[in-house]
């Protein structure tokens, strides 16, 4: 919890997708940055892509060794390329940092913390580096973070590597760096259900984010009706979904 501010406000809405193509959902994220307004609730996605690599605003193409059949996504986060694909846990964080009060160097450490918290509670010690956002355990990389705000308000987050194919990183320079090695769970001992874990670091990023109030869980992407008008919470939106109180 971070003692230096008070709660977040709420709703809070979590998106379960399951497994995605990574251009619709970026899309989505696109879309719902640009039309929320003051008021719109905060969301949380929770997704696992098919595999792609995904390229940021300052990526340098030497990083791009041998990608092969996987595509190559040039999205709008800041970093370098990293790789997606199915055994992977992925949050993205769609925040209104502005009336947060939450500077992006704050969010990028509690979501960092998100996964070190995580990662203790199964019994290993993750930590992050100053000079290479992201969580590591023994000098290899498990989870990898990007973000852009815009208009206030931020989208991307944090992927961690569950039990997945690790091969297609050996394709890039992992975040833009030469020889970096990663590692997931599974290969830690871990031998825990991607649902589960997802379950768990969704936990520890409302805990480390201090939402207080109540969520709504809904399992799809925001209607396409609403992309391109302003989602506000008089707007009508998907009936399919529950609300509970937090923990």
């Amino acid at each position: 919890m971070d003692g230096e501010r008070p709660p977040l406000a709420g709703p809070l809405v979590i998106r379960r997708l399951g497994r995605r193509a990574y251009l619709p959902v970026w899309e989505a994220m696109k879309s719902f940055t640009a039309t929320r307004c003051a008021t719109t609730a905060d969301e949380l996605w929770l997704v696992e892509h098919l595999p792609v690599f995904t390229q940021g605003l300052n990526g340098k193409p030497e990083h791009l060794l041998a990608t092969g059949d996987i595509p190559v996504i040039r999205v709008d986060r800041g970093g370098q390329v990293t790789y997606h694909g199915p055994g992977q846990a992925v949050v993205y964080c769609l925040l209104d940092v502005q009336r947060a009060q939450l500077g992006v160097r704050r969010l990028v450490t509690m979501l960092e913390q998100s996964v070190v918290d995580l990662l203790a509670s199964y019994g290993i010690e993750g930590y992050a580096r100053a000079d290479a956002p992201g969580v590591y355990v023994a000098g290899r990389k498990i989870a990898s973070l990007g973000l852009r705000v815009r208009r206030g308000c931020s989208y991307h987050g944090l992927s961690l590597n569950v039990a997945m194919d690790l091969e297609p990183f050996g394709r890039i320079n992992p975040c833009g760096y030469p020889g970096m090695q990663v590692t997931q769970l599974s290969a830690l001992g871990i031998d825990v259900e991607l649902q589960k874990i997802t379950a768990d670091l969704l936990s520890q990023v409302i805990s480390n984010l201090s939402y207080t109030t109540m969520v709504t869980e809904v399992p799809d992407l925001p209607p396409s009706s609403s992309l391109g008008n302003r989602i506000c919470p008089n707007q009508k939106q998907s009936t399919n979904r529950r609300t509970i109180p937090m923990p």
